[in-house]
């Protein structure tokens, strides 16, 4: 009851702050947050955090578009601009301009308090702002960064190269882990924590996280060993270790409540009626995800999609574009929508890191040699499979009965190539939740192999490997904004 209490007020004060125009104005100074309290604060970050991740056409929705999860059953035209990779200024352009004028906002008025009573806020709003600005180097690569969240005394904000934000942000994060190492006597959030309730260990184990994906990012990177090798023995010696379970946001999310569903389900399940949403109807499985998970005899179909009483079906993505006679087929009731799995109910917790992603990071780095002491490369890529499973509501039997089986890019010893192994069942145990890393996952290494283009993508030859910055970008900053690279050659600096 003190949750929904607590995500009541909470709503209450988003309301009256996403009602002010000057409180959320590029233009307004987040040094000088004399309206509200940390303990306000930070939830208001946390859902703008949540959207961001899991609400439509949110980043994780990219993802599964780009990664072929995700098509569009007949009746619907949802998706012709992912269908088509239609990459403009406009495209998704809300992962840009949200990011920066809502949530890393939020966070930086917490990381801009000076009372020491308050450093449990400020490493939190430290630790959030790396995980976002990761994200947008991913999609971006050069950003605003050390200018960015002071427009009032930069309105202009300079764009930072993309590796060199990559190296503080491990900086930021050592720093924010011993600002809650020091911070005895400082207040520790409750309720108003989303995320971790105030477990301030669990923000360590997360920040330790966060530098495990940030340097799995650049293992592929030429002459970085030593650098990511130094990183890896840092934390091994600040000891806290890593998260052990998957990471989510929930202020206390309340079913067939307007605006305090989880943001997921409020798009693609069921709205404050209880009723299926259009876009629920619209989005299914492709036919290329369910033929995969059907030949490796994955049971994790059943959870990532429905199963029509007709069985699995999934639809080409962008055959609908076309006027053709077998669309009819595609109907709603007949394609494999999204599954029980990932749409749990309208209280889940909005995800935003898995377990599973984590434990394939590790198995990476281990099978390169990055890392090495501790468990093994297919250990790790087996907890990593059991992780998802779990997730998922299966079992660790039905896990461990998947993973031994002898299929090459499932069992260990069968797959030839371990690193196309590990990067393919990322694919899989972020398939729903937090695609985006799949899709950087392969303009990094090419896997998954075989992922078929759209029927009428625009490109000649591949899938984008970053976006576009916005069209408003240029109009109000445009002295900074780069010339803009191109969408599908243009590697993200990691991978090149």
């Amino acid at each position: 009851m003190k949750s929904i209490i607590k995500f009541a007020i909470v709503l209450t004060v988003f309301g009256l702050l996403v009602s002010c125009d000057d409180y959320l104005d590029v233009n307004v100074d987040p040094n000088n947050p004399t309206s509200v309290t940390p303990d306000l604060v930070l939830p208001v970050g946390q859902y703008y955090t949540a959207q961001y991740q899991q609400d439509d056409r949110g980043v994780s929705h990219l993802g599964n578009m780009i990664m072929v999860n995700w098509s569009q059953s007949d009746g619907f035209s949802w998706y012709s601009d992912e269908f088509k990779y239609n990459v403009t200024s406009s495209f998704y352009s809300r992962i840009f301009n949200n990011t920066y004028a809502n949530t890393l906002k939020q966070y930086q008025i917490l990381n801009n308090l000076e009372d020491p009573k308050y450093d449990n806020y400020r490493a939190i709003a430290r630790i959030m702002k790396a995980y976002h600005y990761q994200q947008l180097v991913d999609c971006y690569g050069d950003v605003p960064y050390s200018e960015a969240l002071g427009r009032s005394q930069e309105a202009t904000p300079k764009y930072d190269d993309a590796q060199e934000i990559y190296e503080d942000l491990i900086v930021q994060l050592t720093e924010a882990i011993n600002i809650i190492k020091n911070a005895s006597d400082a207040e520790v959030p409750g309720a108003d924590d989303a995320i971790f309730n105030g477990n301030m260990t669990n923000w360590i184990k997360f920040a330790n996280t966060l530098k495990v994906r940030i340097l799995t990012r650049q293992s592929d990177i030429t002459g970085r060993d030593a650098y990511i090798q130094a990183e890896l023995a840092a934390i091994a010696s600040e000891g806290d270790g890593y998260i052990t379970t998957d990471v989510g946001v929930n202020p206390g999310y309340i079913p067939l409540n307007t605006g305090k569903q989880n943001p997921m389900w409020n798009t693609l399940g069921t709205d404050e009626g209880g009723t299926k949403t259009n876009s629920n109807n619209a989005t299914c499985a492709t036919a290329y995800v369910l033929n995969f998970l059907t030949t490796t005899d994955d049971p994790r179909i059943d959870y990532l999609y429905e199963k029509p009483t007709t069985g699995h079906l999934g639809v080409p993505q962008g055959l609908l574009d076309y006027d053709t006679p077998v669309a009819d087929q595609y109907m709603p009731d007949q394609v494999s929508n999204i599954g029980p799995g990932i749409l749990k109910a309208a209280d889940m917790d909005a995800i935003i890191f898995t377990l599973a992603e984590h434990f394939f990071n590790l198995a990476e780095l281990r099978e390169k040699n990055l890392i090495t002491t501790g468990a093994s490369s297919q250990s790790l890529y087996e907890s990593g499979i059991e992780a998802s499973f779990l997730y998922l509501g299966l079992d660790e039997a039905e896990a461990e009965d998947y993973y031994t089986n002898a299929q090459s890019l499932v069992g260990w010893n069968s797959s030839a190539n371990k690193i196309e192994a590990i990067i393919t069942q990322k694919w899989i145990a972020t398939n729903g939740l937090t695609a985006e890393q799949s899709w950087f996952d392969y303009s990094r290494t090419g896997y998954p192999s075989g992922l078929p283009l759209p029927d009428n993508y625009n490109t000649t030859t591949e899938r984008p490997v970053r976006l576009f910055y916005p069209a408003g970008e240029y109009s109000s900053n445009g002295d900074n904004v780069p010339a803009q690279p191109n969408a599908f050659t243009a590697k993200i600096f990691w991978a090149n």
